[in-house]
């Protein structure tokens, strides 16, 4: 079985962040600690003008397969107090961070289904391409807990009433069609490839534009956000205490049974 990873390279002045872990790409505190620091060394990287963010597949048709699972069910089970919690949920607010302070624009690249945090990595990028197979959903709620830490970014990118219309309806999936028509995604292909084809190629463009220009850009359009580093980690002591109820625990435990 193919290992956990988070990679870093440049190409062409392209730089790509790819993280995988087997259990359907979900976010394990060590996955999230090492996407925080590689987003961090990567804003200092004079030879990446723009960045892309994919998560990685051992299958033939990645598109059938999940983008990000979001938090891991394994380490939420295994949380036995308020700091363990509180410590897990800041590695999400640590990669949104790092993600907003970037100066360079980030491109996700969503070739399957996204949940919870998946949802939030996705709406912490500052443009999106996806297949038509890359819906997503809040999941949060469902567990026991709430979007409580993706919630500030995930709002600005679709909008107060989308983002409590999935934080509500934790059960369904909404289609990467509509993901689009709330501004979540720029644009939806067809197939792998095309996604591929689609998010290369305006990287490659968006490679040979202004760098400060377009770090100022970024930086206006992320204006109110500053207080996030405070903000994020008072919404994860929210997730860390939420954790701990028996509803969580019994909820964890019959889904990994199933």
């Amino acid at each position: 079985m193919q290992l956990d990873y988070v990679k870093y390279t440049v190409e062409n002045n392209v730089g790509i962040i790819e993280f995988f872990t087997p259990q359907h790409n979900s976010l394990p505190s060590q996955i999230l600690k090492q996407l925080a620091e590689t987003f961090t060394n990567a804003a200092f990287d004079k030879n990446a003008k723009v960045l892309i963010l994919r998560s990685g597949s051992t299958a033939n048709s990645p598109e059938k397969e999940t983008f990000c699972a979001g938090a891991s069910f394994n380490e939420l089970i295994a949380i036995e107090n308020k700091e363990q919690g509180l410590q897990f949920f800041s590695g999400f607010a640590n990669v949104i961070n790092a993600m907003r302070k970037c100066p360079q624009f980030i491109i996700a690249q969503v070739h399957g289904k996204a949940i919870g945090g998946g949802v939030g990595l996705i709406s912490a990028c500052d443009y999106a391409f996806a297949t038509q197979f890359a819906s997503v959903k809040l999941s949060e709620l469902a567990v026991g807990i709430g979007p409580f830490v993706v919630g500030p970014v995930v709002e600005k990118k679709i909008g107060n009433n989308a983002a409590y219309e999935l934080a509500i309806d934790a059960s369904n999936f909404r289609s990467a069609s509509w993901a689009k028509q709330k501004g979540m995604y720029a644009e939806v292909l067809d197939t792998f490839v095309e996604l591929s084809s689609k998010t290369n190629e305006f990287a490659k463009k968006l490679s040979t534009q202004s760098p400060e220009a377009m770090m100022e850009i970024k930086r206006a359009f992320w204006s109110g956000t500053e207080h996030w580093d405070e903000l994020l980690m008072q919404r994860a002591a929210i997730s860390g205490r939420l954790v701990l109820s028996d509803y969580t625990k019994q909820f964890i435990e019959a889904f990994k049974n199933k």
